[in-house]
C-alpha cells in the first residue's frame, strides 16, 4: 500500500498508509522519485491547528499511469509536480513539466523553491545591472540569490550563519555578507533587497538601504515576532527613503500563463506574459544548464521516520539547505 508523510496533530510527523482512487479526466500518475522538503514552511504547518495536514512542496515522478484527454505524456516519463510527501503523484497534466534531458531529479525539485522568488524576477521595477541585496541564505534566499545573477543583477547575500555565507560563496556568490550593516558602503545604491528571513530587523534596515525609490520585497514568512522595534520606525524608513515595501506573494502572477484570448478583450486585459509554471520551466531549464551550483548542498533522506527527521530540521542539525526524500 502506498505510503505518504502526515502531520497527524501539533508537530507529530508520521507515516501513514493511502489508497489511490480512480484517474480523472486529464490526470496522470507515477511512481515517486523524490519530493522537496520546504522547511520553514513544514514546520510552520506543524504549529497550525487543524490536522491532518499533508505536506509536500516539490515532487518527481515517473509515469505509469495517463487518463483520458492527456496529450504529449507517456509511460515512463520524468515529470515535476508541486507534489505531497507520499510514494505516488496524481496530478492534472497540466499541472506537470517534462524534466529537461540529463536533469537529476534531486536537482529538478528545486524548481519549487526556486519558484519562490522568480515571481519577484518577473515583477520588480529593477533591472539588469542594478545591486540587488538578498537577505536571508537559507535555501529559497540561497536560490533567490542565483536567480538574480543569472538575470545580470549585481547581487549581495546577508545572512549572520557564516556557514550559510560560506555555501553561497562556494556556489559563486562572491560577495557575502554577515549583515545589512555591512553593507553600509551600499547605502542608497541598492534597486533591490529581496528579504528572505521574515525578520522585522532586517526588513527595516532594508528600507534604509535601497536607493530613493528603490523597492523591499517580502519573500521570507515572519512566523514570529523577533524584535521589539516599532511600526513608527518602519515608517519613517517608508515615507523618508521613498520605499516601495511590498509582499512577495508568489502566486502574485497566473498559474498559467496564456496569449490574448480576444473573445474576451471586452472583459478587460486577459494575457498572462509570466505565470508561476512559466518560472518553474525557466528554473528547469536553468539547472539544466547547470547555471546553480548544488554540489554537496543537497541531503538525501528517507521516509522511513518522519519524527527524527523533522526533529532534526527543527533542531537546525542538517547543515545542507536542501533536503530530498528519496522514495524510490
Amino acid at each position: 500500500m502506498p505510503q505518504e508523510i502526515l502531520i497527524s496533530t501539533k508537530q507529530t510527523f508520521v507515516l501513514g498508509n493511502y489508497e489511490d482512487g480512480a484517474l480523472l479526466p486529464g490526470q496522470i500518475r507515477g511512481r515517486t522519485l523524490c519530493t522537496l522538503i520546504s522547511q520553514g514552511t513544514e514546520l510552520g504547518w506543524a504549529n497550525g491547528h487543524v490536522f491532518p495536514i499533508r505536506p509536500g512542496y516539490a515532487a518527481v515522478f515517473e509515469v505509469t499511469e495517463i487518463g483520458e484527454d492527456v496529450d504529449g505524456v507517456s509511460v515512463g516519463d520524468r515529470r515535476f509536480a508541486m507534489g505531497q510527501h507520499r510514494s505516488t503523484q496524481t496530478h492534472d497534466a497540466r499541472h506537470t513539466l517534462a524534466l529537461p534531458d540529463g536533469l537529476a531529479p534531486d536537482r529538478a525539485v528545486l524548481a519549487r523553491l526556486m519558484g519562490v522568488s522568480m515571481t519577484s524576477l518577473m515583477t520588480t521595477k529593477a533591472r539588469p545591472g542594478d545591486r540587488v541585496v538578498v537577505s536571508g541564505a537559507g535555501p529559497v534566499g540561497f536560490l533567490a540569490a542565483h536567480l538574480f545573477a543569472i538575470g545580470g543583477y549585481r547581487v549581495t547575500v546577508v545572512d549572520p550563519d557564516p556557514v550559510r555565507r560560506a555555501q553561497a560563496g562556494r556556489s559563486g556568490i562572491a560577495d557575502c555578507r554577515a549583515s545589512i550593516g555591512d553593507a553600509s558602503d551600499l547605502t542608497g545604491k541598492v534597486a533591490l533587497v529581496v528579504d528572505c528571513s521574515g525578520h522585522e530587523g532586517a526588513i527595516i534596515d532594508a528600507c534604509r538601504l535601497v536607493r530613493k525609490l528603490g523597492e523591499v520585497v517580502m519573500v521570507g514568512v515572519p512566523w514570529r515576532r523577533a524584535t521589539e522595534f516599532s511600526a513608527h520606525e518602519l515608517m519613517q524608513a517608508v515615507f523618508f527613503n521613498l520605499v516601495t515595501l511590498r509582499s512577495g506573494w508568489e502566486w502574485e502572477v497566473p498559474m498559467l500563463g496564456r496569449d490574448f484570448v480576444w473573445e474576451e478583450l471586452l472583459e478587460g486585459y486577459n494575457n498572462a506574459p509570466h505565470s508561476v509554471f512559466g518560472g518553474f520551466s525557466r528554473a528547469l531549464e536553468w539547472l539544466s544548464e547547470g547555471l546553480i551550483e548544488v554540489e554537496g548542498l543537497i541531503r538525501h533522506v528517507t521516509p522511513d521516520d518522519p519524527a527524527s527527521l523533522y526533529s532534526d530540521i527543527a533542531r537546525r542539525a542538517i547543515e545542507q539547505p536542501f533536503i530530498v526524500i528519496d522514495w524510490a
